[in-house]
């Protein structure tokens, strides 16, 4: 599908009209829309706009890093908008000259969609020109990063704040998917921050000084994207620090309570030992009330030793 915009001479808006009109009539700027292009819509990059080959292959092939090249005449941006659900990161192609916005995409951008609803409602969208245009459409790719970044750090604190009272339900497998989803955002948000840098750096880019704003706006925008992104990757490792420290120190305790209970017993098994050999000559054994003294001996050592590991405070585990 092709969708055209364009702003004529007399600033009126027209839409949707044959590509054949832009050869015909005098527009200020017009913007075309290749939204999920057949192969003979591909055909007119090349036979209508006469874009560079390596653009043309840049759009066709799949998944480009996000760059900016210049040519003659116009930029030609690659910038990568995300799904919401998947994180997949979805290519974004632009062309950009002194009067003409020309985007492709191979699936559907809904930030493009935010953009048209603007430019048809806004007059003063229409004055602004081309630049104005192409900054609309990195600025909604953009800010469509902040709602999944955000999600990501709540379910992270969400994890921190539960994770110290109910291990019972805690698995470190969510923490190592969320870890991995922020990596998959990291390699999107850095070349995107790079991308900016070169425009608001190159002498090839002419921006006005208020133009120049509205990019650094977005540059902003995206070191702050980076900062979270690094902060919630810190926040995983450190829940992962957590939970391997509190796992340790649960072993660890359990290994004193079997010690306690090892250290009981093992008196007992001895006397149980010795007087359980079948030797004839062991005195003991011809006792009237040798059974009980044993007994006793046995009940006696087992309290006492209860009494020194609770004198030590080692008993308290058990309350744990």
């Amino acid at each position: 599908m092709i969708r055209t915009f364009g702003v004529t001479a007399d600033s009126q808006l027209e839409m949707d009209f044959p590509l054949e009109d832009l050869n015909k009539k005098p527009f200020d700027w017009y913007w075309v829309d290749f939204d999920q292009p057949t192969p003979e819509e591909w055909a007119l990059l090349d036979s209508f706009f006469h874009f560079h080959p390596l653009t043309i292959e840049d759009c066709l092939d799949r998944l480009q890093r996000p760059k900016v090249d210049y040519y003659d005449g116009y930029q030609f941006f690659v910038v990568h908008a995300l799904n919401a659900q998947t994180l997949e990161a979805e290519e974004l192609d632009i062309f950009v000259g002194k009067n003409f916005v020309v985007t492709f995409h191979h699936s559907s951008v809904d930030e493009l969609d935010l953009v048209r609803k603007k430019l048809q409602r806004d007059a003063s969208f229409w004055e602004r020109g081309s630049v104005y245009a192409m900054y609309q459409i990195l600025d909604k790719v953009v800010d469509s990063y902040f709602p999944i970044v955000h999600k990501i750090e709540d379910h992270l604190n969400e994890i921190d704040d539960k994770m110290s009272f109910d291990m019972k339900h805690f698995s470190m497998d969510t923490v190592f998917n969320m870890r991995s989803d922020l990596l998959w955002l990291r390699r999107t948000i850095l070349p995107m921050s790079d991308l900016i840098y070169r425009v608001l750096n190159s002498s090839r880019f002419d921006l006005q000084k208020h133009e120049y704003t509205y990019f650094a706006d977005i540059s902003d925008h995206l070191v702050k994207l980076a900062e979270i992104v690094e902060s919630n990757r810190e926040l995983t490792a450190d829940i992962r620090d957590s939970y391997m420290a509190m796992n340790s120190n649960r072993m660890n305790r359990i290994m004193m309570i079997l010690t306690i209970v090892s250290s009981i017993f093992i008196p007992l098994t001895f006397v149980a030992g010795v007087y359980g050999m079948n030797f004839k000559n062991m005195p003991e054994l011809e006792m009237k009330n040798g059974y009980f003294f044993a007994l006793g001996a046995m009940i006696l050592i087992g309290l006492s030793m209860l009494a020194w590991f609770k004198h030590k405070g080692w008993m308290s585990l058990f309350k744990q």
